[in-house]
């Protein structure tokens, strides 16, 4: 039982190997030669104006956020559905069990989707 588990413990200790010796490779072999322009910070080919570091508005956060917690929560619905498939041949009561389980988690997707329009969080001119 212990030895099914030996391919995958040599295969990380090949990816581990080979990561540090691109690594060592690198720092010992390759050329080192600062110069400043090539430590400037690079801009899509132009030459960087102004402070580097500047304030985004939240917005872009808030909606990034957002977009990421609802696609993984869209997610959930794809193994649902797969399982489903399976779940009519043990029966009826089952398909009505796993309906109403997606209905509740379809409804808190809809409260919550309710409260960010209630606080506006997608509104940019707010």
């Amino acid at each position: 039982m212990a030895f099914d588990y030996v391919p995958i413990l040599i295969q990380v200790l090949v990816a581990i190997a080979i990561a540090v010796g691109v690594i060592l490779i690198s720092k010992y072999l390759g050329s080192r030669n600062p110069t400043a322009a090539k430590l400037a910070p690079y801009e899509c080919g132009m030459t960087p104006v102004g402070q580097a570091w500047r304030r985004f508005p939240i917005k872009f956060f808030l909606t990034a956020m957002l977009f990421v917690l609802f696609d993984i929560e869209v997610i959930f619905f794809v193994p649902w559905a797969a399982v489903l498939r399976h779940l009519r041949a043990g029966g009826t009561e089952y398909v009505v069990f796993a309906l109403g389980e997606m209905a509740v988690f379809a409804g808190f997707l809809a409260l919550g989707y309710a409260y960010i329009i209630k606080k506006r969080a997608l509104e940019w001119e707010a």
